[in-house]
Order: structure tokens, then C-alpha cells, then sequence
């Protein structure tokens, strides 16, 4: 499966919180923020819902990556989603398992496996 989604108990903003937290504790930074549906609401462009997206990164492991691979920048950093469907708030995520199977290299699929991992844990660790 392409992706690892859930939903949050919590609001979009509360799980923001959390995850930022969690990420923390992992050696994870967010590098940058985006509010899609506040850009979308600039441009007059109509969308009830909240988006945001945020690219997370752990540079050992990114060193790790790109000294091995330097195409597999075209995926990197991780990007994590938290936005609300239906009135439910969801995170989710490209599995970087997936993305590094397109480089056919087994150590960066076991680090790409490292990665997710650890990424399913604070997604999970910030939902409930």
C-alpha cells in the first residue's frame, strides 16, 4: 500500500501539537509548514476543508540516504498530512517504503523500513 493513514481523535491544530512533540522525541524536525487550504482561501479558490503539510526530516538518516542515493532527495524530505474529511481529522503519509522501492538498493529499503516505522509510531502515538 502506497500510504499509512488514520484518523486523530483530536483537531487538526491539537494533532499538529502532537506530532510535532513526537517527532521531536524521534530526532525528527519539521523543516517547514504548509496551511493548503489557507493558501487555496488567498487565491479565491473554494475548500471547506483544513489541509496542512508538514516535511519532516531526520538528517542522519537523510545523510544515510543521499550519500547512498543522491536521486532519492526527489522524495525527501518525509511529508506527513493532517487534514480533516467529513469533519474527521486524518494524518497520513506516504510510506517511505514505497518511495524507496523505486531505487533498487537494499540497504536504503531497510532504512527507508527504519523511517516508517518510526513514523507509524508517532502518527499512532499522536492520534489517540
Amino acid at each position: 500500500m502506497f500510504d499509512y493513514t488514520v484518523n486523530s481523535n483530536h483537531s487538526t491544530k491539537k494533532t499538529i501539537e502532537r506530532l510535532k512533540t513526537e517527532l521531536a522525541e524521534i530526532s525528527f524536525g519539521v523543516l517547514w509548514e504548509f496551511d493548503l487550504a489557507k493558501k487555496f482561501a488567498e487565491k479565491e479558490l473554494p475548500f471547506d476543508d483544513q489541509y496542512h503539510i508538514l516535511e519532516v526530516c531526520n538528517p542522519k538518516e537523510a545523510h544515510r540516504v543521499l550519500s547512498t542515493e543522491p536521486r532519492a532527495g526527489y522524495f525527501l524530505p518525509c511529508k506527513l498530512a493532517v487534514y480533516t474529511e467529513d469533519g474527521q481529522t486524518k494524518i497520513g503519509m506516504p510510506r517511505p517504503t514505497s518511495l524507496i522501492g523505486l531505487v533498487e538498493d537494499d540497504e536504503l529499503k531497510q532504512v527507508a523500513l527504519d523511517v516508517e516505522r518510526q513514523l507509524v509510531d508517532v502518527i499512532e502515538k499522536s492520534r489517540v
